[in-house]
């Protein structure tokens, strides 16, 4: 089973940035498409930007331009670039697999990392 660590989140200003990491467990992380995800209080989870084995990414229209997406398989690690960051961007992010589906790979999930955009 794998397992997710998600950090990086934090508090920040409107128009700010921050870069999120997720470290993954297991020997098969280079095989799946990873996505990050994000939740508010009382929503579902929703995902907001995946990538490929091969490094294609793809975005929610309400991250696009701002967020950037990647990974480094050799570190079992992905990545969320969050630039021109908007209040309704406040959630916590976890990271999972992506299904051919778009619905996350695995049943279990990390902690997650709170991200605050407040003034």
């Amino acid at each position: 089973q794998v397992q997710f660590v998600e950090s990086g989140g934090g508090l920040v200003q409107p128009g700010g940035s921050l870069r999120l990491s997720c470290a993954a467990s297991g020997s098969l992380f280079r095989f799946y498409t990873m996505g990050w995800y994000r939740r508010t209080p009382g929503a579902q989870r929703d995902l907001v930007a995946r990538i490929t084995t091969g490094g294609t990414s793809n975005y929610a229209d309400s991250v696009k331009g701002r967020f950037t997406i990647s990974r480094d398989n050799a570190k079992k690690t992905v990545y969320l670039q969050m630039d021109s960051l908007k209040l309704e961007d406040t959630a916590v992010y976890y990271c999972n697999g992506v299904t051919s589906t778009l619905s996350p790979t695995f049943g279990s999930w990390g902690q997650g990392t709170q991200v605050t955009v407040s003034s």
